[in-house]
């Protein structure tokens, strides 16, 4: 079946592109169900004359039901979505743009997600369900796992399933809390993943951003100090990576940290350190979670990140750490190897 299709497409270029419009809207149903036309149309960035057409397609071909709630995924239409998934991957040639990317960033792992999280949100679930399978995978008895706050750790966490059979697993906040959106907070996470994992949990009642007094004198005190050890002994951190101007910004740096970062051109951030192209850190907060010297010894850094806007800082924080698996969509890994490529 497979060859049968790779002729197709070599003959029919263009059944790819319908392939993949049918793909993005039973992946978007499955992740959004009940879900109507008109938001399926909105997420996904096309006329609801043609998700219509496509809608009644899928119906006739018994891949989706309708009722009043909305549109939900069969199981034959999950059966086929996975298919697909495999498909296209193939036929897209991602396993040659990762071992691409991998090689020129040294990375330990990466794996690509089909789609453009610019253009469909639900993008941003198969993220978090791709990065779960690869948890899963190296899960163990007796590991501490520290996660750090956003929307892409948060779609990790969501994603995670109750999980049995493992013993004295400990999850972490890998930093302080930022913003006021508690469900994306590193503590809320935590303990939502710890949950999960049938784990124990730690967390850390302080903000991100401290003084450097404030830094040092919480040191002392002896369940921060607990804390802060079992964070350099981490196996897995799992975390995002962002713009670090924005990131600046968002976590309220004072205005003589903002022009450092900027005077030494940091591009990227992620766990409170921020990275120049090169993949140096020029400037790091004083947060209680992982510090840069303690990166190294970490087996899987795991960032899940996408978006064509950070390519350079994906580059910037992912570069030359050999413990890093990168998770990202394709739109972003192929922005990242143009920009590879080009230097």
């Amino acid at each position: 079946m497979q060859e049968l299709l790779k002729i197709q497409v070599k003959l029919v270029p263009e059944i790819l592109d319908v392939l993949e419009m049918r793909y993005n809207i039973l992946t978007n149903i499955y992740y959004s169900q009940p879900i109507g036309r008109r938001l399926l149309a909105t997420n996904l960035k096309l006329s609801e004359r043609v998700v219509r057409s496509e809608i009644n397609f899928l119906k006739d071909q018994k891949l989706i039901e309708i009722s009043n709630p909305g549109m939900t995924i069969t199981s034959e239409g999950e059966e086929i979505l996975q298919g697909l998934k495999n498909f296209i991957r193939e036929m897209k040639e991602f396993k040659s743009l990762e071992e691409g990317i991998k090689s020129k960033l040294n990375l330990k792992d990466i794996i690509i997600v089909a789609g453009d999280i610019d253009e469909d949100s639900s993008v941003l679930n198969e993220l978090g369900k791709i990065t779960v399978n690869y948890i899963k995978k190296i899960l163990q008895d007796n590991i501490i796992i520290s996660l750090t706050g956003g929307n892409t750790v948060k779609e990790v966490v969501d994603n995670f399933p109750n999980v049995q059979g493992f013993e004295n697993i400990l999850v972490l906040p890998a930093r302080g809390g930022i913003g006021k959106d508690i469900e994306c907070h590193s503590n809320t996470l935590a303990g939502r993943l710890a949950s999960k994992l049938n784990g124990n949990y730690e967390i850390l009642h302080i903000p991100d951003n401290l003084s450097s007094n404030t830094y040092k004198a919480l040191l002392n005190e002896e369940g921060i100090k607990e804390i802060f050890n079992n964070i350099a002994k981490s196996n897995i951190v799992i975390h995002g990576i962002g713009n670090a101007n924005e990131m600046s910004k968002r976590r309220e740096l004072k205005k003589a940290a903002m022009e450092k970062i900027q005077h030494l051109d940091a591009v990227g951030e992620a766990y409170g350190h921020y990275f120049d192209y090169e993949g140096k850190i020029v400037h790091s907060m004083e947060t209680i979670g992982i510090q840069k010297n303690q990166v190294p010894s970490i087996e899987y850094m795991i960032a899940v990140a996408a978006g064509k806007a950070k390519a350079k800082a994906i580059i910037a924080v992912a570069r030359g750490t050999e413990n890093e698996v990168l998770v990202t969509d394709e739109a972003t890994a192929r922005e990242i190897y143009d920009v590879l490529i080009k230097e």
